[in-house]
């Protein structure tokens, strides 16, 4: 039993050896040929570069041909609108991940703060991208991703509502083409109901005229050949 209440003990303190190795102070760390001072110095040189920053300056910035330039200058209008006098500089971060070095210079504001951070490409230490964005709340956070999440589900429930009427809508099709069925075969029916009645009208003529004409050959004791009806008018 003591044996491993010893053998814990010792991993332990192995593990614990082994942390307290892997906290190495990022001042005493070679950048690939860069020491903590200078990446520092050449972050904060750029927000008093950007705060000190003229109007005639911002335009030459901004009418430069480095992308990476006026990409800085547009970044840093954009997050410094609406966070109010700038108040001074606070913490400076380095962190190594894979290829990438990123150096990290918190920004103090009167209202918000805001954060500006190179990009390195570790093993060539060429600048990859400089951003600035302003530093939101956990609970800012939380709302705006609420807020998006929300516009993302009314957005979806939005275009369901609209497949649904328009599919609703087909029904309305067969209806209309039957009704129109219907008034085309009424109108064909129509149609053809005006020359039977012609064909009934003539008919009836044409009995009339071999009555009147049977009823004048008896009164005058002659044959229907001898004579022609031309014309029935009809008094009503």
């Amino acid at each position: 039993m003591k044996k491993k209440i010893l053998l814990m003990v010792s991993v332990c303190l192995m593990i614990l050896g082994l942390t307290a190795c892997g906290k190495t102070d990022p001042k005493s760390v070679d950048y690939n040929g860069y020491t903590y001072d200078q990446l520092k110095t050449v972050t904060q040189n750029t927000v008093v570069t950007l705060v000190n920053m003229t109007d005639e300056q911002r335009e030459a910035y901004e009418t430069s041909e480095d992308e990476v330039t006026q990409n800085i200058v547009k970044r840093w209008k954009d997050a410094t609108s609406g966070v109010g006098s700038y108040v001074g500089l606070s913490d400076f971060k380095i962190t190594k991940s894979g290829k990438t070095l990123t150096c990290e210079q918190l920004i103090k504001f009167e209202k918000r703060d805001v954060i500006l951070t190179y990009v390195y490409t570790y093993y060539s230490m060429e600048v990859n991208d400089v951003t600035v964005d302003k530093v939101y709340s956990l609970g800012e956070k939380m709302n705006k991703a609420a807020m998006n999440t929300l516009m993302g589900m009314g957005t979806v429930f939005a275009v369901l509502i609209l497949i649904s009427l328009v599919i609703s809508c087909f029904r309305i099709f067969p209806y209309l083409e039957k009704k129109k069925a219907e008034e085309n075969a009424d109108s064909k029916a129509a149609d053809s109901g005006t020359p039977q009645i012609t064909d009934m009208v003539q008919q009836d003529d044409l009995e009339l005229v071999a009555a009147i004409s049977a009823a004048i050959a008896m009164a005058t004791g002659s044959s229907t050949d001898d004579f022609v009806v031309r014309s029935i008018k009809r008094r009503y």
